[in-house]
């Protein structure tokens, strides 16, 4: 388990500022997550990469020369807010467009998707590479649809180099697909991992026996099997990983691939080193031509027991840019040419808390929109439990943690912004930002998305009328869409979320006040999140258990539509 904390709340906080404490000579503290504290090259792709916390060497540790320009820190297990990944990639810009990277999972793609809209807009070139690596996340008929697991450093890795190397933004995404593409992993586990200042672990598994295929967020395996012995376990990983090899490769005999061997937190160097010993004699035995294997903890799962392999298929560019010299706190090959430190006071970082002018008529709306928000996090706490039982049937069970850490942020910044003289616009904006930096994960995006949606919607110069709020609510249902490719039928919050909306603009069209027309919609949505217990997940984190959750509502649909009820009453 987690033993050394102070507030659990702190953990992330307290952690990043002691690893940059550590690390100063490599890295620099921006909001959001850090930074190279080395000057890089004019006019050069900058590689920002990130996630969840709790993964450590990855995000942060893989920042520095040759590495990635910068990383977005998130929540335990939970993706940083878009917020975030856009001021750490303003900071890291060095003027040739920003690269995003990260592992496929439902909120990283809602919050990096919305953060590189923004830097569009503002006019700086940004692409996104999401990692695909973990087969055991899909089949290969759906390889979009996998996750980031381990391969996340040989993706990362390339990407980097190839802007070192100084490629236009377009030659370093295809060098970082070309090894996403290329890259293979396959995990176990034996134990789940523990959050700080939890009583038990996310999961466990039975006595003498072992879950296989797995993510790096605390979830279960998609089956079980006796524990193996160590030649055993290579041969399991081995036999799956090479029963799939990468288009362009037609043999393992005279391929040639990197190898990486991942602990996740409580397998330690020697055991994984008796498990890469017959690794090693598999692979060789296939014809294989190892390049360079790494044997370590790559990206963990805070305390989990439990271990992955990587195949990483190169060709000559590939295997060049994988060797290419990297410095970073965590993973460091090679020799760099030592570089000037960065100048913190020439960076561009935007102030997250600047309060635009508003209308009076808007300020006193904001009063109406904090009320709604204190009204949502009075459900959530009342059902917090509930609502961690219900995704804990298919998922890892955070839902109401993560809505609750939301909620309560989202509060206290509106609270204080609305002190400040913020418009209802800004208010709903700001609270948005809140909820998603600090619930992060799928549940967090949306939220933030959601509010954001809403509060471009009201804006702060008029009082909100229903069409308004009413276009907010079909513009965040858009947006959701858009950026977490979820639709009606996929076991979402969207079952609800679309329904709602419909109703809502109906009602509202025919001429329904606000309050009546948002009834209505809230009798809609009851009925949609009770009809999601028939469905099976079709996208996000419980797909790969999704039998599991059938006869189970999902948890983002109840606590949306308990939410819609509650703010009726507000209206």
């Amino acid at each position: 388990m987690t033993r050394l904390f102070n507030d659990p709340i702190a953990f992330v906080d307290e952690a990043t500022e002691g690893f940059v404490a550590a690390h100063a000579n490599r890295v620099h503290q921006v909001p959001g997550g850090v930074i190279r504290s080395t000057k890089s090259e004019p006019n050069t792709v900058a590689v920002v990469i990130g996630g969840g916390s709790g993964h450590y060497p990855a995000f942060a540790g893989l920042v520095g020369q040759g590495l990635a320009h910068g990383a977005a820190m998130g929540n335990l297990f939970a993706s940083p807010s878009a917020q975030q990944i856009y001021t750490v990639a303003r900071a890291a810009n060095n003027g040739a467009g920003v690269l995003l990277s990260y592992g496929n999972y439902a909120g990283d793609v809602l919050h990096f998707g919305q953060a590189r809209d923004r830097l569009i807009s503002e006019g700086i070139p940004c692409e996104m590479v999401k990692v695909i690596d973990d087969v055991s996340s899909a089949s290969l008929e759906e390889i979009q649809k996998r996750r980031g697991i381990a391969g996340d450093l040989t993706v990362f890795k390339i990407a980097a180099a190839a802007a070192e190397a100084g490629y236009s933004l377009e030659e370093v995404v295809r060098a970082a697909e070309s090894a996403n593409l290329r890259t293979r992993s396959f995990g176990v586990a034996f134990d789940g991992c523990t959050l700080p200042g939890a009583e038990d672990a996310l999961f466990h598994v039975p006595e003498g026996r072992m879950a296989v295929g797995l993510g790096i967020h605390g979830e279960p395996g998609i089956s079980e099997q006796d524990i193996p012995t160590a030649n055993e376990l290579a041969e399991l990983l081995v036999k799956r990983l090479l029963e799939e090899l990468p288009e362009g490769v037609s043999s393992a005999r005279g391929a040639r691939a990197s190898v990486l061997l991942n602990g996740l937190g409580t397998v330690k160097y020697e055991e994984l080193f008796v498990v890469y010993r017959r690794v090693n004699q598999l692979l060789k035995e296939a014809g294989l031509e190892i390049v360079e294997p790494e044997v370590g903890e790559l990206v963990t799962s805070l305390d989990m027991a439990g271990a992955s392999l990587t195949l990483f298929w190169l060709d000559d560019e590939l295997e060049k840019f994988w060797a290419a010299p990297c410095d970073t706190p965590a993973y460091s090959k090679g020799s760099v040419v030592a570089v000037e430190q960065l100048d913190a006071a020439e960076l561009d970082i935007p102030d997250p808390d600047a309060i635009p002018d508003a209308s009076d008529e808007s300020r006193d709306a904001a009063a109406k929109v904090l009320a709604a928000l204190e009204t949502t996090y009075k459900v959530i706490e009342e059902n917090e439990e509930e609502f961690g039982r219900i995704d804990a049937v298919a998922g890892d069970g955070d839902h109401g943690i993560g809505m609750a850490r939301g909620g309560k942020a989202a509060v206290e910044k509106a609270r204080e912004v609305k002190e400040r003289g913020a418009g209802a616009g800004t208010t709903l904006r700001m609270a948005g930002d809140a909820w998603a930096d600090r619930a992060g994960g799928t549940s967090g995006a949306i939220w933030g998305a959601a509010l954001h949606s809403l509060a471009m919607a009201i804006g702060d110069e008029k009082k909100p009328d229903a069409a308004r709020i009413a276009q907010g609510v079909r513009d965040a249902r858009d947006n959701i869409m858009h950026f977490g490719k979820a639709k009606v039928g996929d076991k979402t919050l969207v079952d609800v979320l679309v329904p709602f909306s419909e109703v809502l603009s109906e009602r509202v069209e025919a001429g329904d006040d606000l309050a009546t027309a948002w009834q209505a919609g809230a009798d809609r949505a009851e009925q949609a999140a009770k009809d999601t217990a028939d469905l099976v997940p079709k996208i996000g984190r419980a797909r790969p258990l999704a039998e599991k959750s059938k006869g189970t509502p999902d948890a983002g649909a109840v606590s949306l539509s308990m939410i819609i009820r509650a703010v009726a009453d507000v209206l």
